[in-house]
């Protein structure tokens, strides 16, 4: 199911920046958990970060430091800022949000118990 909608990906060289964005036409992200995901072929799925509603943030380990989660209500969209980027975080990023908790990946794929998903967006990372 295509429930949200990400862009903003693209190819970059070691070091580049890139902002995804994800955005929801039949309801307000802001009033939801939102959280980004990726995962790349031969690699499991990890929790990048998530944002509550009252725009509490959660950064994982892989990015933290790299990365920057923010609600902008007026569009209705949440943004992934993605700085220093290394080929490693070379992968498909998707956005969920959730009703409740925004849970992490389970044994290496996508969590259940999230009501809505976006299709992915490919980020590529080589010189």
């Amino acid at each position: 199911e295509v429930q949200l909608v990400e862009s903003g990906g693209g190819s970059v060289p070691p070091g580049g920046s890139l902002r995804l964005s994800c955005t929801a036409s039949e309801f307000t992200l802001a009033n939801s958990n939102v959280g980004w995901y990726r995962k790349a072929p031969g690699h499991e799925c990890e929790l990048i970060a998530s944002i509550e509603s009252d725009g509490d943030t959660w950064y994982g380990d892989s990015m933290k430091g790299r990365v920057t989660i923010a609600q902008d209500r007026a569009t209705n969209m949440v943004h992934l800022q993605m700085n220093g980027l290394i080929p490693d975080d070379a992968a498909v990023y998707t956005c969920a949000a959730a009703v409740g908790p925004v849970y992490d990946c389970y044994q290496g794929t996508w969590p259940v118990g999230i009501k809505y998903w976006g299709q992915g967006t490919q980020v590529s990372v080589s010189s």
